[in-house]
């Protein structure tokens, strides 16, 4: 199997301020152009795109294709389960196979494994639950997505070694990340012998949209290939990684990733180098590394469009001009101003990605709403 995956929570969206409002048709165009090159891997989850793209997936992929064509991983959303019970846990897991449209997942996973998912993971008997569908045929591997440290990924492993494998996320800016962790958290799948998911290798989109100064560290080394491709062929030259997921949001996305992950090429050392040095710079830039994966937006009170606030002050780095402004308020009007956070930190317990939320707003805040 390919090592490229195709991450199924970015698709293209007819209006980029509504999540759900997926671009069908071309959605089809980059699934079929997905599989006719080779690839099969597909990852979604209950929560994707405001909870449609498990039926996207089953429409544009399941409903099109022989099912023996590809390969399908969801996930059992413990945040969704904090006051469940076992049997709604079972309720869960069956809607979940009708919204896939499929008999059986190719993978499985308990989804967000953190400090509060894996209580409720205990708490349930998830781990069990999976099992247990796994040997009735329902499911063919078994694993979780990870978001916490690598002393919780230790402990997890070590009261679960039955899982199949683990999805963590890699990637070169997140390798020696103080927050994220990468590079622990590999080395200790490795020592328990699991094999690797990769998630995020670009970082929600960050790693293929660099500053120039970055851009112009990778024209040293090729000036066709494209940032994105760095990031990825990183996160697929780890040994023990057989699958790198990438939310593609377009059909040019699609081509490209598909294109140089054909046939896959390690990252050389003068790369690792280059990247070394690429993720310093993306560092000094001062860009709120958040990867958009809007996790923080459901319980906002204020509804402050957390991401896509960060998201411009990022393409500003800081110094907007009249027509940013502009846009700011715009977003604003959606939801709400940075400035309105009441800094409830809801949104740093549901942070993947471990950012001080409340410090950042009052960053945009300062230079927006001055």
């Amino acid at each position: 199997m390919k090592k490229l995956g195709f991450g199924c929570m970015r698709f293209p969206l007819t209006n980029p301020e509504d999540n759900t409002s997926i671009d069908f048709p071309q959605v089809c165009q980059m699934v079929d152009l997905f599989l006719e090159r080779g690839f099969t891997y597909f990852d979604t989850a209950y929560f994707y795109h405001g909870g449609t793209s498990e039926e996207t997936v089953k429409r544009a992929l399941v409903q099109r294709h022989p099912r023996a064509s590809f390969t399908l991983a969801t996930k059992l959303p413990l945040a969704k389960l904090k006051e469940a019970t076992p049997q709604e846990q079972a309720e869960m897991f069956q809607l979940q196979m009708q919204r896939c449209g499929v008999e059986f997942f190719d993978y499985y996973l308990l989804h967000c494994i953190d400090d509060e998912n894996y209580e409720i993971a205990q708490r349930l008997d998830s781990f069990a639950f999976v099992q247990q569908k796994k040997a009735e045929g329902y499911i063919r591997q078994a694993g979780f997505s990870f978001h916490g440290t690598p002393e919780l990924l230790d402990e997890v492993l070590t009261q679960h070694p039955e899982v199949d494998f683990v999805q963590l996320q890699i990637n070169y800016l997140d390798w020696e990340n103080p927050k994220v962790q990468s590079r622990r958290c590999y080395e200790v799948a490795v020592a328990h012998h699991k094999p690797v998911v990769v998630m995020e290798p670009v970082k929600g989109g960050k790693l293929a949209n660099p500053s120039p100064a970055v851009r112009e560290m990778f024209a040293t080394l090729d000036t066709n290939a494209s940032p994105s491709s760095f990031a990825i062929r990183f996160a697929a030259s780890l040994e023990h990684v057989f699958m790198v997921l990438s939310g593609m949001s377009s059909l040019e996305q699609v081509k490209d990733n598909t294109g140089y992950m054909a046939q896959f090429r390690p990252v050389s050392p003068q790369e690792v180098a280059v990247l070394e040095q690429a993720a310093q710079q993306i560092k000094a830039d001062g860009t709120i590394p958040c990867t958009a994966c809007s996790y923080c937006t459901d319980g906002c009170p204020q509804r402050i469009p957390i991401p896509s606030l960060f998201a411009l002050y990022n393409r500003t780095l800081g110094q907007p001009g009249l027509q940013h402004k502009k846009e700011y308020q715009e977003l604003c009007t959606q939801g709400a101003p940075a400035s309105s956070c009441i800094a409830c930190h809801q949104c740093e317990g549901a942070c993947p990605q471990h950012l001080e939320v409340v410090e950042q707003l009052q960053r945009v805040a300062n230079v927006f709403e001055p």
